[in-house]
């Protein structure tokens, strides 16, 4: 500051946050130290200022002392470090009841600022005035309430008043107490705004996700519906090209693009444009779009794909035609495959759509249902009784359950079938001739699962902690790493079997020197001429038809049993599940 006597007032000009003020006020300089000088006076101040940064420093150096309550957190790995204990507790307890960082959104703004990660072209397009109208439903079950009040902001900050007919809200039937009035107020708030904008569905009992978007399509009006996840946030223009693409042809399904965020930062990380795929298990995946996509050179253009990831935008009317979801997939898992089979076997098509961006909370778990594993295996299961044809048995492969008879109730699907006859609908090798080209069959199957061995059945074949070395003997888990597949023509596959065209797998080889067995990617070990062809019948012994050495089990120097190639001894091995080779050609 440098400060001047101006009729009988001090007047200082000081530099502050980066810029200039006046800083006016009486000081008599008759009557106080007669000494003392706009220099003296300005040493002053700047004294003054320099003990305040000193105070605020150490403020800062105590808050970064705090000590840390949950080291191993996922939430406090890259976030939380000024965090007081008790901020820490009550941000450590949000984040197990959500799966997120509630603690964090109470406190970010509901319309905050949101990166355009937008292909560069699509700023520069124009839409057509006479667009559909749009139902936005958001499917929600306990989320935090600040997470939906966002969600609702963006849509409507970024949708056009013209365009957006109304937002349902579906509750699956939450038991927090913010979503009972806190909501309703939330609601009353934004109808001071907007009249009977926000409508509210809510189930009296947990239906589960596919019954919660159902009975959202079934409340809405609009032309077109959008089925959303209520942890999104929209961005810019993100329901233009939507409408003006179903408005271009009613029968294609489309998903925005989703950016993802960080479940404890709340940061926005841009996804590239991609699309939506599956394996045997249905487990969605993001893959490349196909090569035509490509040699467009332009990505802002929509791209086809198999299926959608859940979110997903359609003509209201279209969506009802073509059987709208099946009511009978339980809780969550596999309906947005069978929605992407059906789509494309029965008259329609699915594409991504580049110049839509979502960002979607990527959760560190889903506290509703941690493990989503048996509610995925049965959905799938029924999907494949409907739709998969003599593929049907690869679902049961891919979960390592027996072909016939596997024990699992997927409900009543005679009404699906109906459903399929009524549409005229495709087979579903038309599917993987046209649409899922790099989806790969599983062909000439004979035996598939565990392999054990004779000698201590209570080990299992493992590919062990390094896939593409040396297998072990491992206690029996019956998960992925266990999975064997012996096909016809000899080869036997370690660590299961990809489920696409550009993967690759791990075939079991003998080098022909040496003890050890060795894993090697399939398509080197025949192009090297490796010795990977064997020998097994059911409870017999496991023999290279090149060397005629045999896999065995031998007690090592270390305590335990491992896995040899050596001269043949007789050892018996069986496989979990045999397939006749008739089935093996369909499968």
């Amino acid at each position: 500051c440098v400060c001047v006597m101006v009729e009988k007032r001090t007047v200082c000009v000081c530099v502050l946050g980066g810029g200039l003020k006046l800083i006016f006020g009486r000081f008599n300089w008759k009557q106080s130290n007669k000494s003392k000088t706009p220099n003296v006076f300005t040493v002053s101040l700047l004294q003054n200022n320099k003990q305040k940064t000193v105070m605020e420093t150490e403020r800062k150096e105590e808050k970064k002392a705090v000590r840390k309550l949950y080291p191993n957190s996922p939430l406090f790995r890259k976030w939380g470090d000024h965090l007081s204990e008790e901020e820490q507790k009550e941000a450590e307890s949000l984040f197990k009841n959500y799966g997120y960082n509630a603690y964090l959104s109470d406190r970010l703004p509901l319309n905050r600022e949101m990166p355009d990660t937008r292909p560069s072209r699509c700023a520069e397009k124009k839409y057509p005035a006479d667009l559909p109208s749009l139902s936005v439903i958001l499917i929600y079950l306990d989320e935090a309430l600040s997470i939906i009040q966002r969600a609702v902001r963006s849509i409507i900050d970024k949708t056009p008043t013209r365009l957006l007919k109304e937002i349902i809200l579906v509750d699956d039937h939450s038991t927090k107490e913010d979503l009972m009035q806190k909501l309703d107020d939330y609601i009353s708030f934004i109808h001071k705004e907007r009249p009977g904008l926000v409508k509210k569905v809510r189930h009296s009992e947990q239906l589960g996700l596919t019954q919660a978007r159902l009975s959202g399509w079934k409340a809405a009006t609009g032309d077109v519906v959008a089925i959303l996840d209520a942890h999104v946030e929209v961005t810019v223009q993100w329901a233009e090209p939507l409408l003006a693409r179903i408005k271009e042809d009613r029968t294609v399904i489309l998903s925005p693009v989703f950016d993802k965020v960080n479940y404890d930062d709340f940061a926005v990380v841009p996804y590239p444009p991609s699309a939506h795929g599956f394996d045997w298990a249905l487990w969605c995946m993001y893959e490349s779009f196909r090569p035509e996509w490509y040699a467009l050179g332009d990505t802002s253009q929509p791209g086809k794909s198999p299926s959608v990831m859940g979110i997903l935008v359609a003509d209201r009317k279209f969506f009802g035609e073509i059987g709208s979801l099946d009511g009978g997939m339980k809780i969550y898992g596999g309906e947005n495959v069978e929605l992407g089979i059906r789509v494309w076997l029965c008259g329609g098509s699915i594409e991504i759509i580049p110049c839509s961006k979502i960002a979607h909370i990527e959760r560190y778990r889903k506290p509703y249902l941690p493990d989503l594993s048996d509610m995925m295996k049965r959905n799938a299961l029924r999907v494949a009784e409907v739709w998969m044809d003599d593929y049907k048995h690869s679902i049961n492969i891919a979960w390592n359950l027996p072909v016939e008879n596997h024990g699992i109730d997927i409900g009543d699907v005679s009404e699906r079938k109906k459903l399929r006859e009524k549409l005229k609908c495709k087979p579903f090798q038309w599917f993987l001739d046209h649409v899922y080209t790099s989806l790969k069959p599983i062909h000439n199957l004979v035996g598939y699962g565990a392999l054990i061995n004779n000698l201590k059945p209570d080990l299992c074949v493992d590919q062990g902690p390094k896939p593409g070395h040396t297998p072990i003997m491992y206690s029996c888990h019956f998960y992925s790493p266990q999975h064997c597949y012996y096909k016809t023509d000899g080869k036997l596959y370690i660590g299961g079997i990809k489920s696409h065209k550009y993967n690759s797998d791990s075939c079991l080889v003998d080098l022909g020197s040496g003890n050890l067995p060795v894993l090697f990617e399939c398509k080197v070990a025949q192009e090297k001429k490796f010795h990977m062809l064997w020998d097994f019948k059911q409870g017999g012994q496991i023999q290279n038809k090149q060397t005629k050495r045999c896999l065995e089990v031998a007690w090592g120097q270390d305590g335990h049993f491992k896995l040899v190639i050596d001269q043949c001894s007789g050892q018996s091995w069986k496989i979990q599940y045999v397939i006749d080779h008739v089935s093996a050609q369909k499968n």
